[in-house]
């Protein structure tokens, strides 16, 4: 087994290193991760300038481009052999709900879609690393259960683990995103130098969170898994519209 490790915090991140120690022993494992923190990148692709990747003496790859950027080189030709499957994190901060339109963490796992193995995004309901050592313990777990599963191509699974001590976690359940509310306006600033600008906001807080969503899971000291795939097709809406657009030529 040939696994690709990526993420979205950088290649120095402690929970890069987390995820990779937790799976080093079980597979022949290759990171290639951003240079720096590329938060918030989503699927983004960098074609206006060249990638330069640079190995690092703990062995692991750095990238100077985005999550979606290492994992698609990893996948075509800058690895010796192909990998097997592509596994990203351990992000430091939930991705639940609408956070998976944004997180890189996630686009990282989804552009391992075309592999035959299930790509995994793990991250930890937390900012802080005091309990990384719970998040590494299921990403061992569920890497390794994934063999034993028969999903649908180009599945991806999203989990997220609550900042809680292993004994302290309630188990492993399979969730739907919820939704956060709107986010709070973006703050408003002004440089040293008169020059405006603005911060983005925090996200909202979950909107439809109630039971049977990620955001329930972990409130309630679950591992949260949640099964994704890349058709944003609303199906839901092809009524509503065919007749509208009938005669419109």
């Amino acid at each position: 087994m040939r696994i690709l490790i990526s993420n979205d915090d950088g290649v120095s991140a402690p929970g890069l290193a987390a995820l990779h120690a937790a799976l080093a022993d079980y597979a022949e494992c290759s990171v290639v991760a951003p240079d720096g923190d590329r938060s918030g990148s989503s699927s983004s692709l960098t074609i206006d300038r060249p990638l330069h990747p640079h190995a690092l003496p703990n062995g692991f790859i750095s990238l100077n481009g985005t999550p979606t950027d290492c994992v698609h080189l990893g996948l075509n030709g800058l690895l010796p052999e192909e990998p097997h499957m592509v596994v990203a994190g351990i992000n430091l901060g939930a991705n639940l709900g609408d956070d998976v339109l944004y997180s890189g963490t996630v686009a990282a796992a989804l552009e391992g879609r075309f592999l035959g193995a299930t790509s995994l995004a793990f991250s930890l309901v937390s900012r802080q690393t005091e309990h990384l050592p719970t998040a590494a313990h299921f990403a061992r777990l569920l890497v390794e259960a994934q063999a034993q599963w028969q999903l649908p191509p180009r599945t991806v699974l999203n989990v997220n683990i609550p900042n809680l001590p292993l004994d302290r976690v309630r188990g492993v359940v399979l969730t739907r995103l919820g939704h956060r509310a709107r986010a709070a306006r973006p703050n408003y600033v002004v440089d040293p130098r008169g020059k405006p600008g603005y911060w983005i906001a925090a996200a909202g807080d979950a909107e439809d969170g109630g039971e049977g969503t990620d955001f329930h899971a972990v409130l309630q000291g679950y591992v949260s898994v949640t099964p994704l795939h890349l058709d944003r097709t609303f199906h839901e809406a092809f009524g509503a519209l065919e007749g509208l657009l009938e005669g419109l030529h």
